[in-house]
């Protein structure tokens, strides 16, 4: 009390510097370790997609991997755990921190702009451009400098190419706001999609649009936005595996040892089918990765299987015991009025059938039963069998013609033959040929 003035504010001085000294000591070590505790759980934690995730972004690889994000960690493909992101994209940790990606899409084969495969992602105000899982050199850049006119701090991105969309365009989505970008013209035309929910991220698969939103998913036109159908639906039950919950997932790989077919065929528009008891699987959607469905998914009038399948003039026709059904090519797959009817009536033969084939731009049906080769002119009135060729192979199950030939499959081979009729010529058993991975999807 008895001390001069300038000792207390010495006095004063020194107390404070002491405490802020104390208070650094006791915390900044503390807080240091937070952060490192905080980093560590940030890497360490494994999300479980199952337990109901909104997910950041998606997008396919140009190997038809699907990728799932959420922070710092991806799913790949539909099955299987989280991984950190860093493990397959490096550069998206190396460059920011954020610990999420906030849009992502596969940019499809463009003329225009000789883009082909490459997996864009996008955070905060930057653009990151992959090419087989590589960063393309100038990467990353301002959004702008690629996109014009798009926003920054996007919410999801798709892919739209032309013949779904009106020209090969990117859809962009942003709050309530979707940027239809035109990737020739670079033209962006801003729109509402109000009866769509906020899309946290978008996928196209297998040419169908899915907006996601918290565990959610809304399936949409990607011209008008419109829905159609009963939406939402849980994304656990169609794109991932999870317990207790049906119709998702991908299911188990077959050994290519392993692989029948009980009937392929290819539509006007290149889309290919093979069918196995009650599935069926594309083999032309590489770039979405191959995946079983149920028959009675696309054609559900279909149950139990079908015998035989072939494509003409833009129809599917089913082959099932003595009955023909008759779809539409064109999405969703509709049947035809007054079908099925009996083989006798559509095709003026009695079953079974084992394989059935057309050629492209030909009008003759080619029957297998058994080893004989019946060829019925399906622009004729009325439809009778016009030659018949007996065939040196035994146990034919599938048959299809396509640019390349025929193939026969039995089993997990396939007999090959330039056309139809160098097959109904050949008196000798050709050397089989096995199925591969690169053509149903199967494992060696």
């Amino acid at each position: 009390a008895g001390l001069p003035k300038w000792h207390l504010i010495i006095l004063l001085f020194m107390f404070r510097s002491f405490n802020v000294h104390l208070t650094l000591t006791l915390t900044g070590p503390l807080d240091h370790d937070h952060d490192h505790h905080e980093d560590q759980v940030h890497h360490n934690a494994n999300p479980d997609r199952c337990d109901g995730i909104e997910f950041d972004a998606i997008a396919p690889d140009e190997k038809g991997h699907t990728f799932f994000f959420k922070g710092d960690h991806l799913w790949n493909g539909f099955n299987g755990p989280a991984q950190v992101s860093s493990a397959f994209f490096r550069e998206l940790d190396d460059y920011h921190h954020l610990g999420h990606v906030d849009a992502a899409f596969r940019m499809h084969n463009s003329e225009e702009n000789g883009k082909h495969d490459h997996i864009y992602f996008f955070l905060d105000d930057k653009v990151f451009s992959y090419y087989n899982h590589s960063l393309e050199e100038g990467y990353p850049k301002d959004i702008q400098l690629d996109f014009p006119g798009v926003p920054s701090h996007l919410d999801a991105a798709v892919e739209c190419p032309k013949g779904e969309c009106n020209s090969d365009s990117v859809l962009f989505f942003k709050g309530e706001e979707v940027y239809n970008y035109d990737i020739a013209t670079q033209l962006v035309k801003e729109r509402q999609w109000a009866h769509l929910p906020n899309c946290t991220s978008a996928f196209r698969w297998l040419e169908q649009y899915y907006c996601f939103h918290g565990h959610n998913f809304t399936r949409f036109h990607p011209v008008s936005g419109e829905v159609n159908g009963v939406y939402p639906k849980d994304s656990r039950h169609y794109f991932m595996r999870c317990p207790n919950f049906g119709h998702g997932g991908e299911a188990k790989v077959p050994k290519c040892s392993e692989v029948t077919l009980d009937a392929i065929t290819s539509d006007d528009s290149g889309k290919t089918y093979a069918f196995t008891g009650h599935n069926y699987m594309r083999l032309d959607t590489h770039r979405d990765g191959k995946h079983t469905f149920p028959i009675a998914r696309t054609w559900k009038e279909v149950t139990n299987g079908v015998d035989a399948v072939f494509s003409y003039s833009d129809k599917i026709y089913i082959i099932k015991g003595d009955q023909v059904y008759i779809y539409k090519s064109a999405a969703p797959s509709t049947l035809i009025e007054g079908y099925p009817k009996s083989l006798n009536e559509e095709l003026g033969i009695e079953g079974p059938v084992n394989a059935a084939f057309v050629c492209k731009d030909h009008h003759i049906v080619h029957i297998i039963q058994g080893q004989m080769m019946k060829d019925i002119d399906l622009s004729a009135t009325p439809r009778v069998v016009a030659r018949e060729a007996s065939l040196p192979i035994s146990g034919i199950e599938a048959g299809m013609c396509g640019p390349d030939g025929v193939k026969l499959y039995v089993g997990s081979e396939y007999y090959h033959y330039e056309s139809p009729g160098v097959l109904a010529l050949s008196r000798m058993l050709q050397e089989p040929k096995n199925v591969t991975p690169d053509m149903m999807g199967c494992v060696e």
